[in-house]
């Protein structure tokens, strides 16, 4: 009996539709996974984000140890090679996509105007963001004022937005920061953040 049942479940294993459509199903579908914990771990490194990282790289290599035995066992199959590098491609996107709807980190905005942002401070003090203004010199001698704008990243459109609309021809960087005093980040109100929550909404 035992026999009977090791030597069905072989034939199910070489089934056609097992060989040519689970198998290659699952392969796409971890090499997307691989990738994208892969893009998500490289992401939360640069950002100091050790826990996430480490927990990622954990389940990354143990999928590819999986997806990879698979392709051993079946070199001659050009069809496994196709789908892992198609699930390869895919996976950084969907790596990109879910870090930019995660929204994790902190951001510096570095916005420099020829005019006072009066309005644009009173709009950051509102909401309790933290900022520095400093008065400085163009390379056209002309004076201009800088403004220092430390925020949440998911923040950032709702921040973006009034910056273009006050001061639409100014010159602004966001430069990610790696540590920042947690002692000094605003506490921002939660009712905007959910309207303006990603950059990529502005247009």
């Amino acid at each position: 009996m035992e026999e009977q049942v090791v030597i069905l479940g072989a034939e199910w294993m070489n089934d056609p539709w097992f060989v040519w459509g689970v198998i290659p199903g699952l392969l796409f579908l971890s090499q997307v996974a691989i990738v994208t914990f892969s893009t998500l771990r490289i992401i939360f490194i640069s950002r100091g984000k050790k826990l996430l990282s480490s927990c990622l790289g954990f389940f990354e290599v143990l999928i590819w140890l999986l997806a990879v035995s698979q392709i051993v066992q079946n070199l001659d199959n050009p069809l496994y090679y196709l789908v892992y590098g198609l699930g390869f491609a895919i996976g950084n996107s969907v790596g990109i996509w879910i870090e930019d709807k995660l929204a994790v980190g902190t951001l510096m905005i570095r916005l420099i105007t020829k005019t006072p942002a009066t309005k644009l401070t009173r709009i950051l003090k509102k909401y309790k963001y933290r900022f520095t203004s400093v008065p400085a010199i163009g390379a056209s001698g002309k004076r201009v004022n800088v403004l220092y704008i430390i925020l949440k990243r998911k923040n950032t459109g709702f921040v973006v937005k009034h910056i273009r609309q006050l001061h639409a021809k100014s010159f602004f960087t966001i430069e990610d920061i790696r540590y920042v005093n947690e002692g000094m980040m605003p506490l921002v109100e939660q009712s905007h953040i959910r309207r303006w929550n990603f950059l990529s909404r502005e247009k």
